[in-house]
């Protein structure tokens, strides 16, 4: 499979004779306040996208049998010792007028394509950019997914990012990684770019 991408506390403590304990606890705390916060991030796309199937795997590894979202799903992830709270929101037609009430302080937004999906793709695209012109995402990474890359007639990463026009993306960090949501190929380097995304922020 291809892969394309592009773009992208430490707390001193000062030693004086006097008060050293007291700096020491304050810094202690902030670690933990900060240094181990959780990330949101938030899981969009078209029905019928995978999107549900690819938070499992996230969280599992294992394919799960699922059903259409309505609503939201959300569960916590672990890389590595950072943590992600991520949200998976239902992708029918009805519900994506809601999908800006999941935006406030979300870092990285996942746009799961299905791949197979040639006559969408435009409506994927449209979606993809009203999103980043809303306040709320404008300090978020995007992370596409081209998932279903296991069947025969899927659109390759490159003709996906083109008619996505990802390339005319400037203000935000973007990467798009080809992935099956079923098998997991692809999503273990999707977690090490979120990760790395959060720790670069």
């Amino acid at each position: 499979m291809h892969c394309l991408f592009s773009s992208q506390n430490q707390f001193g403590i000062d030693r004086q004779p006097m008060g050293t304990y007291l700096v020491l606890f304050v810094s202690m705390n902030l670690m933990a306040v900060f240094g181990d916060r959780e990330h949101k991030v938030i899981i969009v796309g078209l029905d019928n996208a995978g999107k549900t199937t690819i938070l499992y795997q996230f969280l599992t590894k294992e394919a799960v049998h699922t059903s259409p979202t309505i609503g939201s799903n959300v569960e916590e992830i672990s890389v590595r010792k950072t943590r992600f709270l991520v949200w998976d929101v239902g992708g029918q037609e009805s519900l994506r007028a809601s999908w800006n009430s999941y935006y406030c302080n979300t870092e990285i937004v996942i746009l799961v394509v299905d791949s197979t999906d040639r006559e969408r793709l435009t409506l994927n695209k449209d979606e993809l950019h009203r999103m980043l012109e809303h306040e709320d995402l404008q300090n978020a990474a995007i992370l596409v997914l081209a998932n279903k890359q296991d069947m025969k007639d899927s659109m390759t990463v490159a003709e996906i990012s083109q008619c996505l026009t990802l390339s005319s993306i400037t203000a935000h960090s973007w990467h798009v990684q080809a992935c099956c949501a079923l098998t997991g190929e692809g999503l273990p380097a999707s977690l090490d770019w979120m990760r790395s995304r959060v720790l670069a922020s």
